[in-house]
This record gives structure tokens, sequence and C-alpha cells, in this order.
């Protein structure tokens, strides 16, 4: 019997969810993830890259529950003293995570490369869930708003989402390259799971890449996504207004529209019920089922029925 081979492309507080909840289950030792990158930004001189370090600190227990980022047990003085010194400090950056940026810059400006500091972090962690990267190459996710083009932290965290979006751009895409690791695990997945992340700047960022999306294209793979809209809403982060400016709708059916061409399946919510006749009508087989996600057994219980429910669907279309 073949070994099995499961990919997940993460972003966010979803994507870390989605990884948790594989990291517990019995599947995962065939797991490995891809997350985002193009969320990452220079502060103080140090480079920070959110949504790793988000999947990090969750993957190791040291995240900050209530907040959802960020490492608990946190304190500050480091930031008060920026902030007393006339610094700009809209980015919540902790002493402990601060560790973090500085370890990952000065490593950076030795000429490692961030697939080999993140599972530097990942080690010291205690992560043992395979963290790859898309890319090596520096891409960030820019937002055009009425202030103007701002970077995604400008936009998520200094503005609270709150100013609409009229145009996103992946800065530094054409000249990306792919890392080798995350086109042999594509190429080698059997099945490919889309956490329930931002489509437009987390899984969309990662889709970016050269190379990435005609990889998940030609796989083989069983492609199953698991939508982050609950009821048509959000359940954190700006994943509506990245749909409308992108014309989408904000559902079920707007998610589809961003993964379609290599989709074999999405899982929703009960509340989202109504999509599935439509859903199924694409081609897809749709499993209904709460997706909240709110403590570690349901993290658990709902990556390995979408794992059980990929499995049961792929043997059935081979059949």
């Amino acid at each position: 019997m073949t070994t099995l081979n499961i990919t997940l492309l993460a972003g966010g507080v979803g994507g870390a969810k989605a990884a948790e909840g594989l990291a517990k289950s019995h599947y995962a030792d065939s797991t490995k993830i891809i997350g985002n990158i193009a969320d990452d930004d220079e502060f103080h001189g140090l480079w920070v890259s959110p949504d790793i370090d988000t999947l990090i600190y969750s993957l190791g227990d040291q995240i900050d529950r209530q907040q959802g980022w960020g490492r608990k047990h946190e304190t500050h003085q480091v930031l008060s003293e920026l902030n007393a010194l006339g610094q700009d400090t809209w980015m919540t950056l902790g002493d402990l995570d601060l560790a973090t940026h500085i370890y990952r810059t000065n490593l950076k400006h030795q000429g490692v490369s961030a697939s080999e500091i993140t599972q530097r972090l990942a080690k010291r962690h205690g992560v043992t869930l395979p963290i790859l990267l898309p890319t090596d190459d520096v891409v960030k996710t820019r937002v055009k708003t009425s202030k103007g083009w701002l970077s995604f932290q400008e936009f998520f965290v200094r503005e609270h989402c709150q100013l609409d979006v009229i145009d996103i751009e992946y800065q530094g895409i054409e000249s990306a390259k792919p890392t080798q690791a995350a086109l042999d695990q594509i190429a080698n997945s059997d099945v490919i799971i889309i956490a329930p992340s931002n489509p437009i700047v987390s899984i969309g960022a990662i889709l970016a890449v050269p190379e990435i999306q005609q990889a998940i294209e030609h796989s083989g793979a069983y492609v199953i996504a698991v939508s982050p809209l609950i009821g048509g809403k959000t359940v954190k982060g700006p994943a509506d207004k990245m749909l409308e400016s992108a014309g989408k709708s904000i559902d079920s059916k707007g998610i589809y529209s961003c993964y379609y061409t290599f989709l074999n399946a999405m899982v929703i919510d009960e509340e989202d019920q109504q999509d599935t006749t439509w859903l199924k009508e694409q081609g897809l087989d749709v499993l209904v089922t709460p997706t909240l996600m709110k403590n570690p057994e349901e993290k658990t219980d709902l990556m390995s029925r979408v794992v059980e429910f990929a499995l049961a669907s792929q043997k059935q279309r081979a059949a």
C-alpha cells in the first residue's frame, strides 16, 4: 500500500486552525503545509512573516488563543519604549515575538533562505508538521484603497480593514521562483486541502507564484476546499471585501470561482447548505458540516472528516 500524501494550503488564522486539526489527527504523518508569505513586511528594520509565524506558534502551542496571533504570555516593553521614542507602533510586536523577527532578519542578512529559516523556527517550537514555502523570494500583497496603495499589514492592522478595496496586487510575483520542495510536494499529493483562508490574499497569493497553480492542476490530486464563509459571512478578516473587489459573490459560488480550474470538492457550513445543488451542478462533491472550529476537538474532527470525505469521494470517482 502506498503512503498517503496530503498537502494543506494555508494562510491566516483559518489556515492555522486547519493545520492544528490535521496535526492532531490520524493523518498528521501524511501531511505537509504550504504557507502564505505574501503578508510579510518590514518593521523597525526587522523582517516579519505573520502567516508563517501564526502557523508555527499555533502548531507549537505558543499562540495567543484570544487574539489568534502573536505569542501567549507576551509582554510589550520594547514596543512601549519605541512608542516613547516617537516610532510608529501600530503593528503590535511583543517581546517574545520580536526575538523571532530578530533571528529571522539576522539569518536573512547571512543569505539563509526563508525556507531554511522557517524550518529552524519550527524546530525551536517543536513543530513536527513540515511547513513549506511556495517561494523563497519576496512577494508582498498590496491593497489599493481610497488612501492609495497600502501594504497588506497597513490595510489589515493599521486601518482595521475599514477602507474599501479597489484592487489587489502581489508585488514581486512575476520574478518569484517556486521552491522545488513545494512543487515536489504538490506533484506527489494524493489530496490537496485548501484551508478556510482568505481566497484572494492568502490562498490567492500562493497560487499566484509562478508554476504553483499549474502544478496543482496537473498533479492528479483530489483537491478539496473548505469555505471560509459561514452563512455568507467571513468568520474573521476581510475576505468579503477582497471577494467583492475581485468581482466575485460573497458566498460559496464566489469561493468556487477562485478555485474552479482544479477543484474536485467543497466543504461548506450547514448555514450554506442551500448552495449544495448549485455546487454539485458544477461537478463538485460537497460535504455539508459545521466548519467553525472553536476548540481543538472541533479542529481535529473537521479536518479528519475532510480527509475521509476526500478519500472516499476519490475512490468513488475512480470506480
